[in-house]
């Protein structure tokens, strides 16, 4: 037995082809384009990374962007008031401040002070409080991403036991909202585990879904998992490699080469979940630009 390859490469070229459609039809309407305002605090190497894989998704999909690098010693308070300007410019439909930030910033108080209209990532207060009573809200971009994937593949969620590894705020507990909640994506029996479980085993060998986003290199191996299961990675981690011209290679928080012997489904490392947390973004932004989610008065 060997797992079928969820390709969340191709499903993330469908969305954005959606996507790219629609931002056609809207801009045809005689609507401006949607655009969407990116922040950088600092020069983090990997937080470049990021941001320019973001702004060229949306010069793909037709959406208008720019990003604001900002000197790592800026003030929470002069950060928040910039943020307080986007949030009141009629042009911007979408604020994105990539994270992490630096230690003297609190993440949670900058991200309270988007307009929760215009938090396309899914993190404010007002969106997570929204997903948790099942209402329109934005959903955070790769747990979205995730049940975007099984909805592509006909992965059945409901009556299923669902484990999630990993409790942050931006993966593991939207994720188990979005598993568990009593509508037509939902309604599987979900488990979350993180860094202070005892025996992990014992709950993943009895999953027949297993999201892992702990961040750990090869944390789930083949023993852990159950016949059959659907096996999504969510972690991306550089370990090095000598055969390598970067030094390093990108694997994930799943031992794939063992662990896809054993499941029905599995998500490859690079190339499955993260491609459909831009993708996400991109309906988001247009979503926000359209005020589906939160329509004007």
């Amino acid at each position: 037995m060997s797992a079928e390859i969820i390709d969340g490469k191709k499903v993330a070229g469908l969305v954005r082809d959606r996507v790219r459609e629609d931002v056609s039809d809207w801009k045809a309407k005689g609507n401006r384009p949607p655009f969407l305002q990116v922040v950088l605090v600092g020069d983090d190497p990997a937080s470049r990374v990021y941001t320019g894989a973001k702004t060229k998704a949306c010069e793909d999909v037709g959406i208008e962007t720019k990003t604001e690098i900002l000197q790592d010693t800026i003030s929470a308070k002069e950060l928040k008031a910039l943020i307080r300007e986007y949030n009141t410019d009629d042009s911007i439909d979408g604020i994105l401040v990539q994270l992490p930030l630096p230690s003297h910033l609190s993440s949670h108080d900058v991200i309270e002070t988007i307009d929760h209209r215009k938090d396309v990532d899914g993190f404010h207060p007002m969106n997570v409080g929204r997903l948790s009573l099942d209402q329109p809200c934005f959903k955070s971009c790769t747990p979205a991403g995730v049940m975007e994937l099984f909805k592509h593949y006909s992965i059945g969620v409901k009556a299923k036991h669902a484990v999630v590894i990993g409790a942050s705020n931006i993966v593991g507990s939207p994720m188990a909202t979005m598993l568990s909640r009593e509508n037509s994506s939902g309604k599987a029996t979900t488990t979350i585990c993180h860094k202070y479980t005892k025996d992990l085993t014992l709950h993943t060998i009895n999953a027949d879904i297993l999201i892992v986003a702990a961040g750990q290199p090869h944390l789930v191996k083949a023993e852990m998992v159950k016949e059959g299961a659907v096996i999504v990675d969510v972690g991306i981690n550089r370990v090095a490699d000598e055969t390598s011209e970067k030094g390093y290679k990108l694997v994930g928080d799943v031992d794939f080469e063992s662990v896809k012997k054993k499941a029905s489904w599995i998500t490859p490392v690079p190339g499955g979940v993260g491609p459909m947390t831009v993708a996400m973004l991109m309906k988001n932004t247009l979503l926000a630009a359209k005020k589906s989610i939160y329509p004007v008065d």
